[in-house]
């Protein structure tokens, strides 16, 4: 029998902060358990609960739950996109990470609590918490370990399992056993900190500086504008944005603010990682991440796949795109409104049938804020700024393929432009309920012999990139006064949707 914390039976809470108290609760309990077993494991002291010096006990802790059982559906508000659940019936979820999802959480059970008059039930689920999970943000308890040792931890503990962490909620392919609790979240637990593992490793950023507003890009250029504005934001004692932290979690505190304990653990690291995340960040999270995800649209998948468990509000890819239009000149601005998906990375989780929508609330931003930096309006506008299909494909080469078929589909969609991951980050965006937009810059004219020249280049980005990401920051900023409960869309909601944002 796995040796386990004491376990805590389901209580029934009307007050969404009772709930969530119970919530960190339970976790750090577990929390406590395997990482006081882990400690004695790495130091080759007897295990808790271990009788016998031969035999190693299994050690194993579960991460709370929350479920909600309802027999009416009449108290939600149908003008709600999240918040309430489809259907009567019981519906749960597994909960990691309360220290870090603590405001979204808390939002979500009061939603809960406000559409149904029912209680919260909360409690120690059957789920195990892979051991990996379990360490602190600075530990490396297994890298002291031999090889020997850490082959024998899958005896001991228990290790991620991804059975566990598929995204079939979220595809809509999830079909429950007899008897199981129909899903309250997209992500279950497991899911949630396979990602956070996986955020660490390409951004090179703890997950905890992660802000609501995401802006996405695939050229260094733009990171290097977003990291001088940053520090000119710190600079600044009268910024919205109280830090800046760049990948190694080295932070930057506005003018005027002391450092912070967490500060002196950041340190620059000896190479940038695969995706390099930075944060200008808000008191209440609603500041902007960038991260530059390189080219192709496998990487715009791998991102956009862990990000999305962050629940942020919105994401937004801003980047250079092949003009398709004779029109069209370098520089020009293209609005996506639709999207060509010749990128295949998502082809199996969200076919090719299923329509991407565009967000009229982060449309209008966006044209808004083309607007107001360019200073054009009107007829004018339509000088620098074109609305219309984006077409994103697998093949860099696409102009050299000799049957001459991609263009004949291109033209044939009404496409306006061609890149390679904004389809893959709008469709990411759609499957995962994230409100999401593309605001590309013409960088060549493949079809029509204006080809990336190092001079042109050269020229182009001094022209282009501080203005594109300027447009950028204010349409987040747009978003960000409208108000979220603008922001968030039914339109991005299934028939028999969770309840969690």
């Amino acid at each position: 029998m796995p040796i386990l914390p004491p376990f805590i039976a389901p209580m029934r809470f009307t007050d969404p902060a009772a709930a969530l108290a119970q919530v960190q609760s339970i976790y750090q309990a577990s929390l406590a358990h395997l990482r006081e077993a882990m400690r004695c494991f790495v130091a080759g002291e007897p295990l808790p609960g271990q009788a016998d010096a031969h035999t190693l006990p299994r050690i194993r802790a579960c991460y709370p739950f929350v479920r909600v059982q309802t027999g009416s559906v009449a108290h939600a508000d149908s003008r709600l996109s999240y918040g309430f659940v489809a259907g009567t019936g019981r519906f749960e979820t597994t909960l990691t990470r309360p220290d870090l999802y603590a405001g979204y959480y808390l939002e979500q059970f009061r939603l809960l609590l406000a559409n149904h008059p029912v209680a919260l039930e909360v409690g120690t689920s059957t789920q195990p918490i892979p051991v990996h999970f379990s360490f602190a943000e600075n530990d490396h308890l297994e890298g002291s370990m031999s090889a020997a040792r850490r082959q024998l931890m899958r005896d001991v503990f228990d290790l991620p399992d991804l059975a566990a962490m598929d995204d079939g909620i979220a595809n809509g392919t999830h079909s429950p056993h007899p008897g199981e609790a129909l899903p309250l979240s997209l992500f279950t637990a497991p899911r949630v900190d396979y990602s956070l593992q996986r955020l660490r490793h390409y951004t090179g950023t703890a997950p905890e500086w992660f802000q609501n507003f995401v802006l996405f890009t695939n050229y260094q250029f733009y990171m290097d504008e977003f990291i001088a504005m940053g520090h000119a934001a710190m600079a600044d004692p009268a910024s919205e944005y109280i830090a800046f932290v760049e990948p190694g979690n080295v932070v930057t505190r506005r003018a005027g603010l002391p450092a912070e304990a967490i500060d002196a653990l950041g340190k620059e690291p000896p190479r940038l990682p695969q995706m390099p995340g930075y944060h200008l960040v808000r008191a209440d999270r609603t500041g902007i991440t960038m991260v530059n995800i390189g080219v192709g649209p496998a990487n715009a998948k791998t991102i956009t796949d862990h990000i999305a468990v962050l629940r942020p509000h919105a994401w937004i890819m801003l980047g250079h795109c092949a003009g398709l239009r004779n029109s069209q000149q370098l520089g020009d601005y293209v609005l996506a409104h639709g999207y060509v998906r010749e990128d295949h990375v998502l082809d199996e989780e969200l076919p090719l049938w299923v329509p991407i929508p565009a967000l009229a609330e982060v449309q209008v931003a966006l044209e808004s804020a083309v607007a107001e930096v360019t200073q054009l309006k009107g007829h004018e506008l339509k000088r620098v700024l074109r609305t219309g299909t984006v077409a994103s494909t697998d093949n860099r080469n696409w102009e050299l393929l000799p049957d001459n078929s991609p263009q004949r589909r291109f033209s044939q969609s009404r496409a306006i432009a061609l890149d390679m991951e904004s389809a893959t980050i709008a469709a990411n965006g759609f499957r995962f309920r994230v409100p999401y937009g593309t605001l590309l810059c013409v960088s060549d004219k493949p079809l029509h012999g204006e080809i990336k020249l190092p001079g042109m280049a050269n020229h182009f980005y001094r022209e282009r990139v501080n203005q594109h990401l300027l447009i950028g920051l204010r349409t987040i900023e747009r978003l960000r006064e409208a108000g979220l409960d603008q922001l968030h869309s039914r339109k991005l909601r299934s028939f028999a949707e969770v309840a969690f944002q």
